[in-house]
């Protein structure tokens, strides 16, 4: 085909040139070289002889192309000595460009994934990836590094089905991978870990950085693998059990395995920690049959103690993606354990305190961190929706915190209506999909105590509304003080669509239905000032919000299964002269 020289020109041209019609020749050119029936030796000859990482790019990258065709694959033989050559090509030059060692552990990766059930002389050739690895392991630190590396890109390898095999295979070789070698590599890399925690960590030194990162993304692709075969949909965040195996058990009933990344967050710099939380989040959703009963709160009394104790030293928590991971751990505290067994573990009083306050804090500074508080309100939601349930003789002093924590979201977000108008900031009432979340979770959170929450939207309502009329009524009033009044109203209709929506039948008494009936009275008649003024002035996003309480309304009190008794409907007929449903509905439909 071409001499070195010109593909290492063809190589520049790809992967340097600013020239769209330049580089589109040169990839021309390429794949016709990829499909040449010598590209193999070429693509040897460019890795021993090129003279830039770009020629040892595109050798590995056409390797992997080689190795991975499904139609004339490469022979056995072949393959062994490919994959022996890179790991030999990996030992002797350990101070690569980073780009080229990466692409060479892809095509290692490969070539054993896809090799996994190929036997020579009764034995799995391409099975002793410890063995090949091992070497490594024992050199400097920068072939530590590249030997965790390929453990950690094979298991992510292994774990990620591709398109151009079918399913049935991915899993067989997932399984047997999971069967023969996955445990023995979380073992490895833990021990490491904490080898590399014990010496006192140079963490002046850029390489044993870069061995940090490797190991614990090593450690996190483990916990992270498909262990059944579930998690094809990769969206789906939440899977909140982890299907560890039966035969990892003495990992997770030896504590020193939940110490070890405790011990790591606080030791190691902040930049790092997010990793060592995903970890803990993976281990803290381990599955509750590995366990039984003695066994499991003994592992929640040390997740327990692990999560107080970053509570206690917040420091690190400044860090965005830190403070997102550390969110996500404490909602699988209650995905994955029951409120009776929370309320047993020793610190627990303490420790529900340390929530609470952290979760008010967060949800007054609502403009840090958004898209984390999803998780803090999904872990008060599940608690609170337990307390009915809850056998244990334990207090679980939800009562005395649940309150706050509604409140600290209702008043931060009214508070936020005045800094978003005043600075022009984006206002979390356009993303509807979002506050729908919120008020979901919210709706049940509200629900507990429920006299307080409706003392509280009494109150702030009535304020708001005031102020609203009296500005309505001045001549001189400013068009922001009335934008302020009407977004603060906006967020309150909402809230109470969403706490009556959190109605449950079994649960509620009059007195509840009773409360109701004072914020549904409300919302209608604060519809009634809006209505009069539709001529002159409307307010898009209020409508909408009277809209979403309607909905919400109509879920719970209008339908057979509504007591046409029901003390709410007491109070629409004293305030409003609504005595039924009927009329009610046609207040609504009037309005639409």
């Amino acid at each position: 085909f071409q001499s070195l020289a010109q593909l290492e020109n063809l190589c520049k041209q790809l992967y340097e040139t600013t020239d769209t019609a330049t580089r589109l020749q040169a990839e021309k050119a390429l794949v016709e070289f990829t499909n040449s029936p010598d590209c193999l030796s070429k693509c040897q000859l460019l890795l021993e002889r090129g003279s830039s990482s770009y020629s040892q790019l595109l050798a590995a990258t056409c390797l992997t192309k080689l190795v991975s065709r499904t139609n004339n694959p490469l022979p056995l033989e072949q393959r062994i000595d490919i994959r022996n050559y890179v790991l030999n090509y990996l030992a002797t030059r350990p101070k690569l460009a980073t780009f080229v060692t990466q692409a060479l552990i892809q095509l290692y990766a490969r070539i054993t994934k896809l090799g996994w059930f190929d036997c020579q002389k009764d034995e799995y050739v391409f099975r002793n990836v410890i063995t090949d690895v091992t070497r490594f392991l024992q050199d400097s630190v920068e072939h530590c590094i590249i030997g965790v590396t390929i453990l950690s890109q094979l298991t992510n390898e292994i774990n990620q089905a591709d398109t151009t095999h079918p399913l049935t295979k991915h899993r067989k070789i997932a399984s047997s991978f999971r069967d023969s070698s996955l445990f023995d590599i979380f073992t490895l890399s833990c021990n490491l870990l904490k080898q590399a925690s014990g010496k006192n960590l140079n963490l002046n030194d850029e390489s044993q950085h870069g061995l940090l990162m490797q190991l614990l993304k090593l450690t996190h692709n483990c916990l992270n693998f498909d262990f059944i075969g579930t998690s094809t949909d990769e969206s789906s965040d939440d899977l909140c059990t982890v299907q560890i195996p039966t035969s990892w058990r003495s990992a997770f009933l030896d504590s020193s395995t939940l110490q070890l990344f405790f011990d790591l967050y606080h030791s190691i710099p902040p930049s790092f920690s997010p990793l060592v939380l995903s970890c803990l989040v993976q281990i803290a959703s381990v599955r509750r049959s590995l366990f039984n009963n003695a066994e499991r709160a003994k592992f929640l009394s040390h997740l327990v103690d692990g999560v107080k104790r970053i509570l206690e030293n917040p420091q690190s928590l400044s860090d965005p993606n830190n403070y997102h991971e550390f969110c996500r751990l404490l909602a699988r505290l209650k995905s994955n354990y029951q409120l009776g067994e929370l309320v047993k573990v020793e610190n627990y009083p303490e420790v529900i305190r340390l929530i609470a306050n952290f979760t008010v804090t967060s949800l007054q500074h609502w403009e840090f961190a958004p898209n984390s508080v999803h998780y803090l309100l999904s872990l008060w939601q599940r608690l609170a929706a337990s307390v009915p349930y809850v056998k244990a003789t334990e207090p679980h002093m939800l009562e005395t915190y649940t309150p706050e924590v509604t409140k600290a979201y209702i008043t931060s977000r009214l508070e936020s209506v005045h800094i978003i108008l005043r600075d022009g900031l984006e206002d979390p009432l356009d993303d509807t999909g979002l506050v729908q979340q919120q008020l979901d979770q919210l709706s049940t959170i509200g629900r507990c105590e429920y006299e307080k929450t409706c003392a509280l939207l009494v109150q702030l309502f009535d304020q708001s509304a005031q102020s609203y009329q009296e500005l309505l009524q001045s001549a001189t009033a400013s068009p922001m003080d009335v934008a302020v009044q009407e977004g603060r109203l906006t967020w309150l209709v909402y809230i109470i669509g969403a706490v009556i929506g959190g109605r449950v039948s079994f649960a509620s008494t009059d007195e509840q239905d009773a409360m109701d009936g004072e914020l549904v009275c409300r919302v209608l008649q604060l519809m009634n000032l809006t209505d009069s003024r539709l001529a002159q002035a409307g307010n898009e996003k209020l409508e909408l919000a009277m809209l979403s309480f309607f909905e919400q309304f109509r879920k719970i009190y209008i339908g057979d299964q509504v007591q046409k008794s029901s003390k709410l409907y007491r109070r629409l007929s004293e305030v409003l002269g609504l005595n039924d449903e009927t009329m009610v509905l046609s207040v609504f439909i009037g309005k639409m």
